[in-house]
């Protein structure tokens, strides 16, 4: 089976908001920068602090970097293949988490998309609400969003996933984040349509 090389372009990504950590695995992942994940959330933290020209305190950019790293423990684990990003307005705040993947499309593109974004989840409380969206670089896709509880807390999960076919890669992408602090999700819908906006294609 031959190598699939479109990769997730963040060049016209908007990095203000976001702690960007790339894949873990696959043919392009990064190697020695991530032989000390710790050691790269740590510097990360610091950056955060002189990006938002405030005062960490003697304990801000320890605090951070704790943060940061168990956020990449949990969200992308070695080898993993997608990329993570963490949005955050202020260093302190617990991060939301959205992810985003790419492979080889799969046909027949409608059913692909509803599927990429849960459109007909059953473990929803409420049919998801569904919408197409075009994006300014990976063309027309789909979003949903849609409640959907958990085992281990009484709130619901508050989900938002976007998917596109780009056909003259020959790839599926999907972008997803979920949250059960609603008011949290809304305050950074913005910045989530301007990354799924921004969101490109590259082939090495």
């Amino acid at each position: 089976m031959s190598e699939f090389w479109p990769i997730i372009d963040i060049e016209y990504v908007d990095a203000y908001p976001w702690v960007i950590l790339p894949p873990r695995g696959g043919p392009l992942a990064p190697m020695e920068e991530w032989d000390d994940i710790q050691a790269w959330c740590h510097e990360r933290a610091e950056d955060l602090w002189l990006d938002r020209e405030l005062d960490p305190g003697p304990n801000g950019v320890d605090f951070v970097g704790t943060t940061l790293t168990r956020c990449a423990e949990a969200f992308c684990p070695p080898d993993s293949q997608h990329w993570l990003f963490l949005h955050l307005d202020h260093p302190t705040d617990l991060p939301i988490p959205v992810c985003v993947a790419i492979g080889p499309a799969q046909r027949p593109r409608e059913e692909t998309l509803r599927a990429l974004t849960l459109a007909d989840d059953p473990e929803a409380v409420e049919p998801p609400v569904v919408k197409t969206f075009k994006a300014e670089r990976l063309g027309e896709g789909l979003t949903t969003f849609r409640y959907v509880p958990q085992d281990d807390s009484p709130h619901l999960l508050a989900c938002v996933r976007y998917a596109w076919q780009v056909e003259e890669h020959g790839a599926d992408v999907v972008m997803w984040t979920a949250l059960d602090d609603l008011p949290r999700l809304i305050s950074a819908s913005e910045d989530l349509e301007n990354l799924a906006h921004s969101l490109a294609i590259w082939i090495p």
